[in-house]
Order: structure tokens, then C-alpha cells, then sequence
């Protein structure tokens, strides 16, 4: 019943409601991307898990968000359990065997995994000002903050060098404008402000160095099986713009950086987007255009994609037109929106003449699933009730000390722990300020000390008058004393400077 070259899921139910016909995914095909929906508590979860079990089996890395904790459990062997046994008997899934999965914990936050970098350099202006919420101005402006670190030499890597990059650009708008078109004060305060938001948030923790090596997302145990890299997502989730930001950035990355490999046997990387309705609320068009061309570009790099969500209506049209496999939990019909979701959903199945998809997907229970992976040369299968395989792994999330001592024996342990701040934007920005307020501050002292050359008066009826403060007037007329004052001055100073002169040219013509 089981193939190498493919993923067993579940076994599909005959019209006399017997269990036999094995429902598989092919591994030829796991590049074709996928989805997994369902209404919450309907088995989504489990069903992640045996996908990403077989997957890591067959010797393909996975990445997944753990949005609950309750995927860390995969980490672990599983313990036989009536229920579990019960499942596998009824799929005549012989033999079943438990066993833990090779497991990377990763959190962008440090705490429950290793953590997670990326510099604001690597993030771009597109990404950032979809997590800041920028308007189109503010965009145009943090563009040109990118444009003119890379004209000037200056690494943006962490929050601090775009912050001192932006207060740069503030006291320079004149000459900015210049260049690039108006740039005013008001859009860099409103970038400045979105930052702030962005570092209450966990901003800081994210951009930095050293930054992550999609390398290390794809590794392979001693025994030949994939790596699950696993996303501690529980604090995350409190801020999913960050969250959809970051996981976006992911596939983007892994985009530009993996070579071109066609259709492979297997997947060079499985990807699981859950939540993924995070991705696409409130989005501008340009993100999920941005989406939907990572998506369909993506498979020939050999990455499979797979969105997990509770509503197929969550997915925009022109990406949910790329995902070849389907899995549908149970779905609720109680409102114009859950019915209209339903539709949908039973409309983007290949037909099954022995039920009705409609009615099967309000129906379904824990556990059981509509599937429809893709058969030989790519076609569709035809839609088949299925009760879900068992997973091998542990049900549920692992305890702290579980966690520590994986963490302990990882194969990134000690790369990522540490946080590396070299000079970039901020350090030459503020190196660029001492500098010229050191040579403000030695001109004001040459200055003060009389230094270089200058010219005096003599000074007349009230000795010497170095160090006062010259004497405030109550008028701008002159007195008589005054006037005549001024007159002996102007009287001596022409005479001083003839005889001067006279004496000049009498020893030039000596």
C-alpha cells in the first residue's frame, strides 16, 4: 500500500462506508504547491503534522509555523493510544510505527528557539512599508532612504541604522530634493513614528545580524531525513503584520537565492504558510501580486508552498488558482459568507460522482477530509472522502525541558544566539556628527583666543576695554561728545596710516 515515492495520507471511503483505497501524494508533485482549510478544531493540525512527517521522511526539509505549540510535539515518539490505534486499524495502515522527527526550533523573539534575523537591507523598502503601513508618499521616501545608503556606503542593518539614516535625511531635505523630488519633514516623521510602533512590537529582535542562512532551513539528518524547522509563532501571532511580513520575506529569499532545477523527483524545500489569511487582509494589490508571482515562479526552484487556513475565501483567486493539492476539513454553513465558502470550495474539487461535495464538506468529521492531490502527468485526482492517517509523532506541544535539551543538540546551536553589531549607517552617521561638532567647537576656540589675523584701535579714554562687554545703548543717536570723538579717531587712524605707507615706499625706493 505504501510507496516510496510518495506520502500516504489516509484511506478513502467506499460507498458501503468501509476504509480501503489509499490516498497518497505524490513527491513529484509537491512542488505544485497546496492548501489545507477547515473550520477550528476539525484536524488541521494533525493533518500539517503527517505531511510534514512525510515529507521529512522522504528526505525533503520542511519549514511550518506553530502557531499553538501544539506542532513541537512532533519532535517527539509518539505513544500508542486506543483512538490512534483504533485509526490506523480501520486505514489498514500495517505496520504503524511511532517515531520522532529531526527538529529545529526557530523564534524570532529568542525564547523558545534559536533566532530568527534579517537585515533591513535584505527586508527592502516594498516589505517595510507593508509592515509599517506606509502611504504611497511615505514609500517614495523610504525608497530613496535605500537609494542613497547604497550611493553612500552606509549598511542598513538593524532598526537603529534606518532610524539614523531618516534623521539624516531630515536636516538634508533641501539637497535630497534636489535629486529625488520633494521630501519633506512631515513623511520622515511619519516613517520615524511607524518604527517606533514596529520596535514596541519586536522589531528590534528581527533586523540585525548574524542574519539567517537559508542553507541552515535546509538541511538533512545523518539518516537521510529532512530537517522540520519549526516556527514558534504563539507570541507572533500578536503581531501578524510582522508575522505575514516576515514569512513573505522567507519565500522571497528563498526565490532569489535557490538555482533553477525544473521538476524534480522531490521537493529541494517544503513550505507551510498557516494562518495564512495573515498574509493577504488589508494587503495593497502590489503585495499579492508580489505573492502570487513568488508563488507560481517559486515551484521550479523545487519549493512547495502550502497555505493552511480556515477559509478557502481567505486565499486570493489568482493564487489559489496555483495550488494543485487540496486537502478540506469540515467547513461550517450557517451564514451567506460560510455557505458561499463552501461553494467554493466544493467547486475547485474534481467531481465524485458517489457523493455530494457540497453536503460531504458540512459533514466531515474530526479527522476526516475531502483530498485531491495530483495524479499522473499533473491531472487532478477525483475528489474522495478520506479518514486521515495517525501521525507518528507526539500529539501535542513538548515541555520547556524537552524543548532546552533539542535546542542544545541542534546543528545550529551557538550560530545564531549571539547578536553581532558591526559598523553600518548608525556608527558612520554618528562618527560623521563627532567629527563636525569637533571642528565646530576647535573654530569657536580659535576664535575665542584671538588666534590668526586681526586689526584693533587704539583704544582711547577708558584704558583697555579686552574682555567687557560692549555698552548697550538706550538710542540710536549720537552725542555731540561722540561725534567729535569718532572724528579724532578717524583723524588719527588716516594720519597713522599715510605715515605707515609713506614709509613703506620710502624704504622700496631706497
Amino acid at each position: 500500500m505504501l510507496q516510496d515515492d510518495s506520502i500516504f495520507l489516509g484511506a478513502s471511503r467506499k460507498p458501503d462506508d468501509s476504509y480501503q483505497k489509499p490516498e497518497q501524494l505524490l513527491l513529484k508533485y509537491g512542488n505544485r504547491h497546496g492548501l489545507v482549510t477547515g473550520a477550528t478544531g476539525t484536524g488541521k493540525t494533525v493533518t500539517l503534522q503527517i505531511l510534514a512527517e512525510g515529507f521529512s521522511k522522504a528526505g525533503v526539509p520542511v519549514f511550518c509555523a506553530d502557531i499553538k505549540g501544539d506542532l513541537s510535539g512532533i519532535a517527539m515518539k509518539g505513544e500508542a493510544q486506543d483512538f490512534l490505534l483504533k485509526r490506523a486499524e480501520t486505514i489498514k495502515l500495517d505496520p504503524y510505527e511511532f517515531s520522532e522527527s529531526p527538529v529545529v526550533f526557530w523564534d524570532l523573539f529568542g525564547e523558545q528557539g534559536h533566532p530568527i534575523r534579517a537585515t533591513v537591507s535584505e527586508m527592502g523598502p516594498l516589505l517595510l512599508s507593508r509592515l509599517m503601513n506606509l502611504s504611497e508618499a511615505q514609500e517614495g521616501v523610504l525608497n530613496i532612504a535605500f537609494r542613497l545608503s547604497d550611493e553612500e556606503g552606509m549598511l542598513l542593518l538593524d532598526m537603529k541604522d534606518l532610524q539614523a539614516m531618516l534623521s539624516n535625511m531630515a536636516e538634508r531635505t533641501s539637497e535630497i530634493g534636489k535629486r529625488y523630488g520633494n521630501v519633506t519633514r512631515q513623511s520622515i516623521g511619519a516613517i520615524q513614528r511607524s518604527l517606533l510602533i514596529l520596535e514596541q512590537q519586536g522589531g528590534t529582535f528581527f533586523f540585525g545580524e548574524p542574519a539567517l542562512k537559508i542553507a541552515d532551513l535546509m538541511r538533512n539528518s545523518r539518516d537521510g531525513r529532512g530537517a522540520i524547522n519549526v516556527l514558534a509563532a504563539d507570541k507572533l501571532m500578536m503581531n501578524p503584520r510582522l508575522y505575514a511580513t516576515f514569512l513573505l520575506w522567507l519565500m522571497s529569499e528563498l526565490f532569489e537565492e535557490l538555482p533553477e532545477v525544473g521538476d524534480p523527483e522531490k521537493p529541494k524545500l517544503v513550505f507551510f504558510f498557516d494562518e495564512a489569511h495573515l498574509l493577504f487582509d488589508g494587503a495593497p494589490k502590489a503585495l499579492v501580486d508580489r505573492v502570487e508571482q513568488v508563488v507560481r515562479l517559486i515551484r521550479s526552484k523545487g519549493v512547495g508552498v502550502y497555505f493552511v487556513t480556515q477559509n478557502p475565501l481567505d486565499v486570493p483567486e489568482t493564487v489559489l488558482a496555483q495550488l494543485g493539492n487540496r486537502i478540506q476539513h469540515a467547513l461550517r454553513a450557517y451564514t451567506p459568507r460560510e455557505q458561499k465558502a463552501v461553494k467554493t470550495a466544493a467547486e475547485t474539487f474534481r467531481p465524485n460522482p458517489d457523493f455530494d461535495c457540497f453536503k460531504a464538506i458540512t459533514q466531515l468529521g474530526t479527522g476526516e477530509a475531502l483530498v485531491s492531490t495530483l495524479e499522473e502527468k499533473g491531472i487532478p485526482s477525483m475528489v474522495q472522502r478520506t479518514l486521515v492517517r495517525p501521525p507518528a509523532g507526539r500529539m501535542g506541544p513538548i515541555t520547556v525541558e524537552e524543548r532546552k535539551s533539542l535546542m542544545a543538540q541542534s546543528p545550529v546551536a551557538g550560530q545564531y544566539d549571539q547578536t553581532i553589531d558591526r559598523e553600518s549607517a548608525y556608527e558612520i552617521l554618528q562618527k560623521r556628527a563627532a567629527d563636525t561638532a569637533k571642528a565646530q567647537q576647535e573654530a569657536a576656540q580659535a576664535d575665542a583666543s584671538g588666534g590668526g589675523t586681526t586689526w584693533s584701535l587704539p583704544d582711547f579714554g577708558g584704558g583697555s576695554s579686552r574682555g567687557k562687554a560692549p555698552a548697550r545703548r538706550g538710542s540710536n543717536r549720537q552725542t555731540v561728545a561722540e561725534a567729535a570723538m569718532k572724528s579724532v579717531v578717524r583723524s588719527v587712524g588716516s594720519s597713522l596710516g599715510r605715515a605707515l605707507v609713506r614709509g613703506i615706499l620710502g624704504s622700496l625706493k631706497r
